[in-house]
């Protein structure tokens, strides 16, 4: 058993209704944007239940995952793993090389570290640009939200219509870490090796950190930062294709 199976795995009242109900949303989602729908998956654990929720029912819904360059080697080794284990391709949508190649020589290695703006600037060009070609052409697009993950997140809708008027989905908005990872140990969810290292949220490598004791789920993300609400710009504003400001 998984160290973070051993820690967060929990039956609680009303697991059996949300997990029926987040199949519900997902099958909605795929009746309605037939062909037309992508779950972006970052590969941490609330997705890995998404995932397994498409996989298990067969739903006609499209993987994708944002390959930003600076992805942590066990989150890397997880793509194939889901391919393997599901018999579903995960489309990589990766940031312009040219882009990251002037950003770098720029701004260098580690802008992040330097100030909020370029943190930003960062996650535009590696997350947010390649986010927008992801949903080109697409109606919907499926998120692993929770409402628990952090006070930004608090009051995350099942679903709603995001800027660019696509619809967005979000069935696990109800769950806890709990439920997330008592369905992981019901259904033997490939998991990243990084939760078991108490990674709750796994961004990029110079990005994220394990977080302590006590600490908040999203603690360990750009930890050296100290605005409330930290996020990298995929559930803020509008995800679409434009060039970034090198």
């Amino acid at each position: 058993m998984s160290r973070a199976i051993a820690l967060y795995a929990r039956a609680t009242p009303g697991f059996d209704e949300r997990v029926a109900h987040a199949l519900a949303v997902l099958q909605q989602a795929a009746e309605q944007h037939s062909g037309r729908v992508v779950f972006t998956t970052s590969l941490g654990a609330e997705d890995m239940v998404l995932t397994d929720l498409i996989a298990r029912h067969g739903l006609p819904i499209a993987l994708a995952t944002l390959q930003t360059g600076l992805l942590p080697a066990p989150t890397l080794a997880l793509i194939p793993r889901i391919e393997a284990h599901y018999g579903l391709a995960i489309e990589p949508w990766q940031p312009v090389p040219e882009q990251v190649v002037h950003f770098v020589a720029r701004h260098g290695e580690l802008p992040m570290r330097r100030s909020i703006e370029l943190r930003k600037a960062c996650c535009a060009l590696r997350k947010v640009e390649p986010l927008g070609r992801a949903l080109q052409g697409r109606t919907a697009w499926i998120t692993g939200l929770r409402r628990e993950q952090s006070g930004a997140r608090a009051e995350v809708p099942f679903s709603a219509v995001d800027d660019n008027g696509r619809a967005k989905f979000s069935p696990l908005a109800d769950w806890s870490w709990n439920d997330v990872w008592h369905y992981i140990a019901l259904h033997e969810v490939p998991t990243n090796p990084l939760h078991d290292e108490f990674y709750p949220s796994i961004g990029c490598e110079p990005c994220t950190r394990a977080v302590a004791l006590g600490e908040d789920f999203r603690a360990g993300r750009w930890w050296w930062e100290n605005e409330d609400a930290k996020e990298c710009g995929l559930h803020v504003g509008r995800p679409e294709t434009k060039e970034v400001t090198a």
